[in-house]
């Protein structure tokens, strides 16, 4: 890169004030250059610097500097400018030149000639619109010299596409080809520069123009939109990125910085609902507000959304100290104003969960701790049942005891006829929560909240395909026909807090989550979208290739959100009411303590069993993977064979005597 490439750079890099300081110094200087040519041309000779050529300096600077500051000159970015330049600088030359007119030609300084205050505004305005044509100059043709910039399309001639393209005009790695939309009344006009082409003719602009990068501007559009717009991408080889919203444009803070690459919920089409706000603050504004689970993804997101409810108290329950550090230190940047208790506690302390209760006179539990991680809970049979059910038992029964006036346990679709341990306990847990409802007072109102599966939450395989395609692949996909249902974070925790305040006595929520998406399909979308080819056996030379590793432990092909046939339909059209079965206190009591005694003696088999008896729609779909329990039959196996051995050694014995 040359000299002035680097300088160029160099000043971009600069902090904002320091390069108004630049600017401000600079028009200084011009000032001062234009009223003394303004003298020269004036009196047509050179003249001696006194006390008049100064004093018309000083005014001509006393009035510049903050008319141009006012006026916003200096909150320009020059080098993103167009046109508007020199019309920026016209309005504010010309309130200069009528204010410096006004005192030198109107007013009348002894020894400055009247005309003074004509010639100098006009050179002023000159000479700055020249100074600030010729940095844009000077940073355009340094930039445009730099090699392997990558071609782009933006997709979207609008306001967004257009201030993106002015970002992008001094950008080293960029050079646009031109605009991509969908309205024919702009197709083969130019903005900016710019011809703006008809999508339909993409194919052969990508191979015409070299085309590696499509950025969608297009910040407004619906879901359903984007998606077709994308899986109409996704059948050429080049990378997807895109804006962020609309109100960031409108704003003005749209920059290459901004460009990011597509987020899955940008893939899925799925188009979110507005959240009903008397729903959503009925259980939480002046209320003291209990989350367990406060440093999971749930529990945090759900405590972000309820802080912004004014609740009157927020009391966080996390067992991780690290999780509940982090959550408390974001919700106190979002509402300082509120009272945050951060408790370190396990919910399956009884004792402890009870002081709470009757400690802070909760009006609302949101109740997110749980184990949910499908593999590692096959693998942790006795540790899961003890957290899942009985934490949940333990927060239910302290809840109806202290008159909590709300309760909602957050469940999953892997309840609904389990495969795994997980969904077992989820649905165990929801028995739980319904019997000891039908067994006590009904004062307090319960709610079950069922959902699948969030987006980008901890262990999510989302962030793990990203990874491997940014490591070259390959992908792993447990089996080809795998499908699930996706939700958004802030989607979900809203419609949680919304099925929570629709509950009467102990009902069964479980919220729309669209159409099940085919996993198969959705890392091909990610590998193509990433500019990218799929590596198979037609396609040796691909890039990424898609492994099958079969399925898990306890691992479902697809998943359910309803037990029984007929949900009822609520005034939200997101939330539906399952109708559910569920076992009588007594019964149930006399099998948790059974079940209980199992897991104090390790007893994983049994657990299991006994688990199967309660949770009849409970079906595995695998054998026992528990770590104690494969290590305890290791044992047995050791001691039965020790056991054949010195039998056997015995007859040999009494067969030689």
């Amino acid at each position: 890169m040359s000299i002035l490439t680097d300088l160029s750079k160099n000043i971009i890099n600069l902090p904002r004030y320091t390069k108004r300081i630049i600017a401000i110094l600079i028009d200084i200087g011009l000032c001062i250059f234009c009223t003394w040519l303004a003298f020269y041309l004036r009196l047509e000779e050179f003249v001696k610097i006194n006390n008049v050529t100064t004093l018309a300096v000083e005014i001509s600077i006393l009035l510049a500097i903050p008319i141009f500051w006012l006026m916003g000159l200096y909150k320009t970015i020059f080098r993103f400018q167009g046109s508007s330049i020199i019309f920026t600088v016209f309005i504010a030359t010309s309130v200069y030149a009528l204010l410096y007119f006004a005192v030198i030609g109107i007013y009348g300084i002894q020894g400055i000639p009247r005309s003074i205050g004509i010639i100098q505004p006009i050179l002023l305005f000159l000479s700055i619109s020249l100074s600030r044509i010729s940095i844009k100059f000077l940073f355009l043709t340094n930039f445009k010299k730099s090699k392997n910039k990558t071609n782009v399309l933006i997709y979207g001639a609008g306001s967004a596409g257009r201030q993106l393209l002015t970002s992008l005009e001094s950008n080293l790695e960029m050079k646009v080809a031109g605009f991509l939309d969908d309205d024919p009344q702009f197709h083969r006009q130019k903005i900016l520069g710019q011809t703006v082409y008809d999508p339909a003719n993409i194919d052969k602009l990508i191979n015409k123009k070299n085309v590696e990068l499509v950025l969608l501007a297009l910040p407004s559009i619906t879901r359903q939109k984007r998606n077709q717009i994308i899986n109409n991408l996704n059948k050429y080889k080049v990378i997807v990125k895109t804006l962020p919203s609309i109100q960031d444009i409108v704003e003005g803070k749209v920059s290459i910085s901004d460009i990011k690459d597509l987020s899955i919920d940008d893939l899925l089409n799925r188009e979110q609902v507005k959240p009903n706000f008397e729903l959503l603050s009925k259980n939480i504004t002046s209320k003291v507000v209990m989350v367990t689970g406060a440093g999971g993804t749930i529990g945090s997101e759900l405590s972000r959304q309820i802080i912004k409810l004014n609740p009157k108290t927020l009391i966080l329950v996390e067992l991780s100290e690290f999780a509940l550090y982090k959550i408390n230190e974001d919700l106190k940047n979002i509402n300082k104003s509120i009272k945050i208790i951060p408790l370190l506690i396990n919910i399956q302390n009884k004792t402890k969960i009870e002081h709470v209760f009757n400690t802070f006179n909760i009006d609302t539990v949101y109740h997110a701790a749980a184990y949910k991680h499908v593999p590692l809970v096959e693998e942790n049979i006795t540790e899961s049942v003890k957290n899942n059910v009985f934490g949940t038992f333990i927060l239910a029964e302290a809840a109806l005891k202290y008159n909590v006036l709300n309760f909602v346990l957050i469940s999953s679709d892997k309840a609904v006829r389990p495969t795994n341990i997980m969904g077992a306990t989820k649905r165990l847990a929801e028995i739980c929560v319904q019997s000891l409802y039908d067994n006590q007072n009904k004062q307090s109102k319960f709610a079950i909240v069922r959902f699948g599966n969030v987006l980008q939450s901890s262990g999510s395989v989302i962030p793990k395909f990203k990874q491997q395609i940014k490591e070259g692949g390959p992908l792993t996909l447990t089996h080809p026909d795998v499908t699930r249902y996706f939700m958004t974070i802030t989607e979900a925790s809203q419609l949680v807090i919304q099925a929570g305040a629709m509950a009467e006595k102990c009902e069964v929520y479980v919220l729309d989550m669209g159409e099940s998406v085919k996993i198969k399909d959705l890392i091909e979308k990610m590998i193509k979208l990433s500019g990218l080819s799929i590596k198979n056996d037609k396609n040796l030379d691909g890039d990424i290739e898609i492994k099958i590793t079969g399925l898990r432990p306890g691992e479902k092909l697809y998943e359910e959100l309803l037990i029984g046939d007929n949900p009822q339909k609520t005034f939200h059209e997101k939330i539906q009411k399952a109708q559910d079965p569920f076992i009588s206190f007594s019964k149930l009591k006399i099998d948790l303590d059974h079940l209980l005694n199992l897991i104090e003696e390790n007893k994983v088999e049994d657990v299991k069993n006994v688990l199967s008896k309660l949770v009849t729609s409970y079906q595995s779909n695998s054998e026992i993977v528990d770590h104690f329990y494969e290590q305890q039959s290791k044992l047995k196996q050791s001691l039965s064979s020790s056991k054949d051995v010195n039998d056997e050694n015995k007859v040999i014995r009494i067969k030689t005597k």
